[in-house]
């Protein structure tokens, strides 16, 4: 059977290639941010929100690809308030993201859905609780001109297999989950259905 990934993301297609998983890459093709607006109205909590994003995804490549498994994957950062935070428009946004991060808790969910002939058949969310140390306006602006070209598409402007592990003074959870995808999880689910032995 199939693998297929619905995404673009480079760090997605990273950790499968790293873990031995065979699959192929499709962008889905999917409005996010329209998407996200219209399940944000509705009062969707955030797990539930990256859940949703996942599973669009997933039956978006799901619907063009019968046979196959589909693979969906969403990540939400979520600050203290509860407030949400998108990807930045540009770097001065970065910029103002790191400085409301900076010396504070906020909590990444990735979640990933598998769908199946259009159907989701499987789903998990898991959750990260990141801590930033306090970031000077220098370090900031050293890490955008260093950082900017590979972050510019991350929602917490943070590639945390990169120089984006000076940004944290702790990290609570798995590493997938924090790269956008809850790796662990997923291979088990692959194991099961004999895409990788068991």
């Amino acid at each position: 059977m199939r693998l297929i990934l619905a995404s673009g993301s480079a760090s997605r297609r990273a950790m499968l290639d790293a873990a031995g998983v065979p699959f192929e890459a499709m962008s889905p093709g999917v409005d996010e941010e329209a998407a996200k607006q219209s399940l944000r109205a509705a009062g969707c909590l955030t797990r539930d929100l990256a859940d949703a994003l996942a599973e669009l995804k997933a039956l978006k490549v799901s619907n063009r690809n019968s046979g196959a498994l589909v693979l969906g994957s969403d990540s939400i950062v979520e600050l203290q308030d509860g407030r949400l935070l998108d990807k930045p428009e540009n770097r001065e946004q970065a910029a103002e993201h790191l400085r409301l991060l900076s010396g504070r808790r906020h909590y990444l969910y990735s979640a990933a859905v598998i769908a199946e002939s259009g159907q989701p058949v499987w789903r998990f969310v898991d959750r990260a609780t990141m801590h930033v140390r306090p970031l000077s306006d220098t370090f900031i602006d050293t890490y955008l001109d260093r950082e900017w070209e590979h972050v510019r598409w991350c929602v917490g402007v943070y590639r945390v297999e990169g120089p984006g592990a000076q940004l944290f003074s702790r990290i609570e959870g798995s590493q997938f989950t924090v790269m956008g995808l809850p790796l662990l999880a997923v291979l088990d689910y692959l194991r099961t259905r004999g895409i990788l032995a068991s």
